[in-house]
């Protein structure tokens, strides 16, 4: 491929909007530009990476014997009101209506489509286990896009869907694609790490993040360097301390004026935060929004709560809550802004965190201005309509597995599968016929993977100050041969040999042929990051050239001939992205475990 030819406009500096280094050199590189907020276009050099990422995603599909489909964008309102989601998605889901007012939305996931087709199609156990996939664009309506491809409005995902028997059979089908996923990321050159997941509005029992380690990935992970433990914050379990022996007070009042937050309190009174009880105030709506009901939730002053555990312990979307008015909470359940309490409580749900349990001798809100409660006791003073674990697992904490200290990183999230059991085949009554011809609801995984997140997470693990460094496996172009002076017909001689000699061993080459200085197409290709750099300039005419691995800072002057057979090797090792590939022992068919 010719530069000459071709549409190439880099930049030098990134728009002021691209806060991340992926996002910045994406779009200096050319690879991507921004049409509206969150909504990109994929230009030609960005455009083959993410085929690239595809094709590894397709083949480990294909290897655990997925079949490959291709769903609608646009899905009917009635699927999504079948499963319950078109209520529960929240405002993320992208609603549309036709032109005779009938409702649809843009697919952020496919779960009711693929279920709605196998409850059609499908009909015998001898049909399973089904394993079905796509990889297509996907919309959700971002209140905050930002961060490039990491959360846009449109973006390419492959989700895939499992259809079992049992729960055993499922457990196969979620190893598979645990495996897959392994080799899927391998290959794409990512360091990552698997952790527990919450489900989010997927549903279901069980879930595993894969999570690219990164500084600017939202994702925040606690995992225990002893034991392996890993999980998102989100769904991180905490080990409660055990609460302090010692002998019930009597509850008293005290007079502590001005201390609105656990720290003033505390350091008023001289105590430590974990003798005092932090108050949050919430008010949760239906599925119409309206005002459902108040919320008082109760942790330790030393804790942070959990929202997504909250969430789930209530049994409702994240976006039917919000921090309640307390001027306008007060009169109805009788708390009282910064010196709320559990004591006394009335016409609101309690959430106590489960730390809370067995606690004497605490410091809450008297629920009265100016005022604090001592010697608060748990069972006899209060207690909660909900007892849960709700707070966030900190640095530092105990693994709630073998109690080594706790530790947090961040990553991206470039993928995620999912149990959902029969969450979907019971509400849109998706059934198969057992040997005996009695009706079975379907025991169903999905697994998805980010493939243009997955694009950004490469970059950002894979950059210098100059530019990108692809990995060979997903790299637009393998080498990058800079041609000097391109009026010299010497050099395009040697650069047309190149190209063609290594066109033949299906290395993937560009020439940049271009009538610019060389200082431009150096910093072009540092830019733009392809695996090797073949310099042709005034040695030429004695067949020798530069060779240099992006990669690397060395720089050496071969001929022609060795840099054709050193790129060839390079690329055929590299190409696939690992040499080791997990499958399993043994599969299923027609619902039975075979070698």
């Amino acid at each position: 491929m010719r530069l000459s030819d071709k549409h190439l406009k880099t930049l030098r500096e990134a728009p002021k909007e691209a806060e991340i280094v992926s996002h910045q050199l994406m779009v200096r590189a050319n690879m991507i530009k921004k049409m509206a907020s969150g909504i990109y276009s994929y230009l030609p050099m960005g455009w083959r990476t993410v085929r690239k990422i595809e094709q590894i995603v397709r083949e480990e599909m294909d290897r655990i014997g997925g079949e490959e489909f291709h769903m609608p964008h646009v899905n009917p309102a009635e699927l999504w009101k079948e499963s319950g989601r078109w209520y529960a998605y929240g405002p993320e889901l992208w609603r549309i209506k036709d032109r005779n007012g009938r409702e649809f939305c843009l697919a952020p996931t496919c779960e009711e489509a693929f279920t709605d087709f196998v409850k059609n199609e499908v009909s015998s156990y001898r049909e399973l286990p089904l394993q079905l996939y796509h990889i297509q664009f996907k919309y959700r309506d971002e209140a905050r896009p930002r961060f490039g491809l990491m959360r846009g409005r449109e973006f390419i995902m492959k989700d895939a869907y499992s259809f079992d028997a049992d729960q055993e059979m499922l457990d196969y089908s979620y190893g598979l694609y645990y495996h897959a996923y392994e080799n899927v990321f391998d290959r794409c050159g990512l360091d990552y790490r698997i952790i527990e997941a919450d489900n989010g509005p997927i549903g279901g029992s069980n879930s595993h993040e894969f999570s690219a380690l990164s500084d600017v990935g939202e994702s925040e992970i606690a995992y225990c360097t002893e034991c392996g433990m890993a999980a998102t914050t989100e769904r991180a379990e905490c080990r409660d301390d055990v609460p302090v022996k010692e002998e019930p007070e009597e509850l008293r009042e005290v007079y502590t004026p001005g201390t609105k937050t656990i720290a003033d309190v505390c350091n008023f009174l001289n105590i430590d935060e974990k003798r005092s009880i932090k108050a949050l105030m919430f008010v949760t709506y239906d599925r119409d929004l309206n005002p459902d009901e108040y919320v008082c939730v109760f942790i330790r002053g030393d804790r942070e709560l959990n929202m997504i555990k909250l969430v789930n312990a209530l049994g409702i979307p994240e976006h039917n809550i919000e921090f309640a008015n307390e001027d306008e909470m007060g009169p109805a359940t009788g708390i009282v802004g910064g010196f709320t309490g559990p004591v006394g409580l009335q016409n609101c749900k309690v959430v106590v965190d489960s730390e809370l349990v067995g606690t004497v001798n605490m410091c809450a809100g008297a629920n009265k201005e100016n005022h604090h409660l001592m010697g608060v006791c748990y069972g006899r003073d209060y207690t909660g309509d909900i007892v849960t674990d709700v707070k966030v697992l900190q640095a530092g904490d105990p693994c709630p597995h073998c109690g080594a200290p706790i530790k947090h990183t961040r990553g991206i999230e470039v993928g995620q599968i999912f149990k959902l059991g029969k969450k979907y085949s019971h509400s849109m009554n998706a059934t198969y016929k057992d040997e005996d011809g009695e009706d079975h609801e379907y025991e169903m995984g999905c697994y998805g993977i980010g493939v243009t997140r997955t694009m950004s997470a490469v970059i950002e693990q894979h950059h210098d100050k100059d530019g990108i460094i692809w990995p060979v496996s997903v790299a637009p172009y393998h080498v990058w041969i800079t041609v000097i002076d391109a009026s010299n017909e010497t050099q395009m001689a040697l650069a047309a040999k190149l190209e063609a000699e290594l066109e033949k061993q299906n290395v993937e080459v560009v020439v940049d042929d271009r009538d610019e200085r060389p200082g431009v197409k150096f910093k072009d290709a540092d830019l733009i990051g392809c695996p090797i750099r073949i310099t042709v300039g005034k040695k030429a005419g004695d067949g020798m050239v530069e060779y240099k691995l992006r990669r690397e800072q060395e720089m050496s002057v071969i001929s022609a001939d060795e840099a054709i057979k050193a790129a060839k090797e390079l690329v055929e090792v590299e190409r696939f992205g690992t040499d080791h590939i997990r499958m399993p022992e043994f599969r299923y068919h027609n619902g039975r475990k075979i070698k």
